[in-house]
């Protein structure tokens, strides 16, 4: 199921402290101010109960390494801990390797990434960026570009009916709500909605058959040739493209302020005729990076993916893509890496000459990547 928006229910950083101050003084390890200190900024990088309880027991599980089991902590659980925090740390290290030509290039924990150079058109660097994937949410960044091609009002105000919600796994929507054109449309980009994007769907001239149309119409005008779309929120794993496409596709919808302006905002409240929502950006990125546009995807079928739009230190953008990252942090770390990656070599790389000075410099762990304010999806 795609988990892209679901509802902020993660403990405040008060709460997780003593949490684990608790928890650490029943397994018999000191709780020091630099231990849960390191581990409360671990447990803060889930938004959801399901994965904070699993953040915590891994922060525990560092907490109780080489306790007994008799001490409160099976075995098996310690391991499980430990593999989850080896996860963390693998995510946060960038890897190189050499390619054809001997330069010492990116290494990503991912299916398929791409550095694209929407001045020039040029392929910085790629891997496996033409295999044609599911890309789950980031199909919302086509729904909200052929919604704003009929230049909507977007103060009015519509009502929620039962089909755009069922089934919708994601969503802060209720049936019989009424709520603005221009709150669904925060919602799609901003939560990651999935309801929202069907609502927008369905309100198209002709209904949501003929928006689909457009949809694939637009890509090939786009000159999309890796992409087609069966539906509008990206929770069918039909919807299918390229990192190729994918950074194409962020380029060009950034180019519009009104959606570029959603794309860069940390959180959005809306307002129904019944009650009002904060909703944070699924993006993580925003507000650690110069985030000219961006979003992420999950579905199982794809993995974790994120496309962005990103402004470097030199001034230049570039369009960042990673696509079926091993884990949701591993899909920003990777993108942070790249990032980095570029703003050490950004001369080289833009001046044609491609790869990285020998030896590529070690990257320090950013650590502003990961507050507890931002959220992210599953």
């Amino acid at each position: 199921m795609d988990r892209e928006g679901t509802v902020d229910n993660c403990l405040p950083s008060k709460q997780v402290t003593v949490t684990l101050q608790r928890r650490s003084r029943v397994v018999g390890r000191a709780a020091t101010p630099g231990r849960v200190g390191g581990l409360v900024r671990l447990a803060q990088l889930s938004r959801t109960r399901g994965q904070l309880a699993f953040a915590l027991a891994t922060a525990l599980g560092v907490l109780v390494s080489g306790a007994s089991p008799a001490a409160g902590q099976s075995s098996g659980s310690r391991t499980a801990a430990r593999s989850a925090s080896r996860s963390v740390r693998e995510a946060m290290k960038p890897r190189y390797k050499r390619d054809a030509s001997g330069n010492l290039v990116p290494d990503v924990r991912a299916e398929a990434a791409i550095v694209f150079d929407p001045q020039t058109g040029r392929v910085l660097w790629e891997e496996n960026s033409h295999d044609q994937r599911s890309i789950a949410s980031i199909t919302k960044v086509m729904t909200a570009l052929v919604f704003m091609e009929a230049d909507p009002d977007l103060d009015q105000v519509v009502t929620v009916v039962r089909r755009d919600v069922l089934g919708a796994s994601t969503t802060y929507l209720r049936v019989n709500e009424r709520i603005s054109l221009r709150d669904l449309l925060h919602l799609t980009l901003v939560a990651s909605d999935n309801a929202a994007a069907r609502v927008l769907a369905r309100l198209w001239h002709g209904g949501q058959d003929a928006f689909l149309t457009r949809m694939n119409e637009k890509a090939v005008e786009l000159g999309l040739q890796d992409t087609r779309f069966s539906d509008p929120s990206g929770l069918d794993a039909d919807n299918l493209s390229s990192a190729y496409d994918v950074s194409r596709l962020i380029t060009f919808a950034a180019g519009d302020d009104r959606i570029a302006g959603i794309m860069q905002l940390a959180e959005y409240r809306i307002r129904t005729n019944r009650r009002s929502v904060t909703v944070r950006n699924t993006n993580r990125l925003v507000g650690q990076l110069d985030v000219v546009g961006g979003k992420t995807g999950f579905i199982r079928k794809s993995g974790y993916c994120l496309a962005s739009l990103l402004r470097l230190p030199q001034g230049a953008t570039v369009a960042v893509v990673v696509l079926g990252a091993r884990s949701n942090l591993g899909r920003f770390w990777e993108t942070r890496h790249l990032f980095n990656w570029l703003s050490t070599h950004g001369d080289a790389l833009f001046g044609g000459t491609g790869g990285s000075p020998d030896p590529a410099p070690p990257e320090p762990p950013a650590a502003g990547l990961l507050p507890p304010a931002p959220a992210y999806a599953r």
